[in-house]
């Protein structure tokens, strides 16, 4: 599974979302798979999209549905920081991975986190990777009590 190409196309539509506030999670997944098909600016196999899309689908469901728990958690460990005062890209990407951290067992933590950090850097400024980083090893480390109990 291509996770990382997943997570690239969830933080895309999760900022799509935001900019477009009437953009829907389908509206929102099927305008970026539809300029893979065409374009393909993301530069992404088409293939390995519909292998994915299901899996796409459920994180941005599952982010968008616990939205107000994500920002709650993260204001918690955002030092000095507003959550809606961050960047729109570095706001989504520490959105998709504290709901992967927090909701889902499906990842390993750090490989959650690697990722997080990568997407920053590749969507975000020089100092986003740092960042995503710094906030997402705070939430770390309380991560078990953060959990819902099953």
């Amino acid at each position: 599974m291509k996770r990382r190409l997943a997570r690239e196309i969830v933080v895309q539509s999760l900022y799509q979302m935001e900019m477009n506030e009437e953009a829907t999670t389908a509206s929102a997944v099927n305008m970026l798979v539809d300029e893979v098909h065409d374009e393909n600016e993301i530069e992404a196999d088409a293939a390995d999209v519909g292998k994915i899309d299901d899996y796409i689908r459920s994180l941005l469901q599952g982010v968008v549905e616990h939205k107000a728990a994500i920002d709650d958690m993260l204001q918690h460990y955002l030092t000095g920081w507003q959550v809606d005062r961050l960047s729109r890209v570095d706001r989504q990407i520490l959105r998709l991975a504290c709901y992967e951290l927090v909701f889902r067992d499906d990842a390993p933590p750090k490989a959650i986190i690697n990722e997080a950090i990568e997407l920053a850097k590749h969507f975000g400024t020089d100092e986003s990777g740092r960042f995503v980083n710094g906030v997402l090893g705070r939430l770390l480390q309380a991560l078990d009590e953060l959990r819902p109990k099953a």
